[in-house]
């Protein structure tokens, strides 16, 4: 009878460090590494607390920049600017228009 206890002990022993953490120090540093290069690729990580940037950007301006400012950004919703027309999308600047299969005609003149 004391054998079967203390086989059961141990089977339950075993099966209870299959559940134990065997990476403690990766499990600490877990999504450091993503952090890190967030952190780097951040130009400037105070920009919503320095006055000036962000969200109170007008303060770090003079009154006659910022009514120009303000002026322009309400005249581009009034007139928007001109859409540029991309005709040859993919082509030659020029055509060669000028002659069917085989014959020596139709090529650009230099």
């Amino acid at each position: 009878m004391t054998t079967r206890i203390l086989f059961s002990l141990a089977a339950c022993a075993v099966l209870l460090a299959g559940c134990g953490s065997t990476t403690p120090n990766y499990d600490t540093h877990f999504g450091e590494a993503v952090r890190t290069a967030r952190l780097q690729m951040t130009i400037n990580p105070d920009a919503g607390r320095t006055v000036g940037t962000g969200v109170d950007a007008a303060t770090g301006m003079d009154g006659r920049a910022t009514s120009e400012t303000m002026q322009r950004y309400e005249r581009s919703f009034k007139t928007p600017p001109q859409a540029v027309n991309v005709i040859n999308i993919g082509g030659s600047l020029t055509s060669n228009q000028g002659g069917g299969a085989g014959g020596g005609g139709g090529g650009a003149s230099y």
